[in-house]
């Protein structure tokens, strides 16, 4: 079963490196100057790397639901 992984859209990324540095899970990488997404079970669904884009050229494919009680 294939994990849902953040996308990138290649048309709007400059490849400045902001979200491989947030990455905590080593998700992302740069191969060749361009951002490269490794399928990775340590992915905790953060929404950082969507988050710091400046060019908004990452979508994460699940919403955070916090639920109060």
């Amino acid at each position: 079963m294939a994990i849902e992984m953040p996308k990138i859209d290649h048309d709007k990324c400059d490849c400045c490196g902001l979200c491989v540095e947030v990455c905590r899970c080593g998700a992302l990488v740069l191969v060749n100057g361009v951002v490269t997404i490794i399928e990775s079970k340590l992915c905790g669904w953060c929404l950082q790397c969507e988050i710091i884009c400046p060019r908004d050229a990452i979508s994460c494919p699940y919403e955070i639901v916090v639920e109060k009680r």
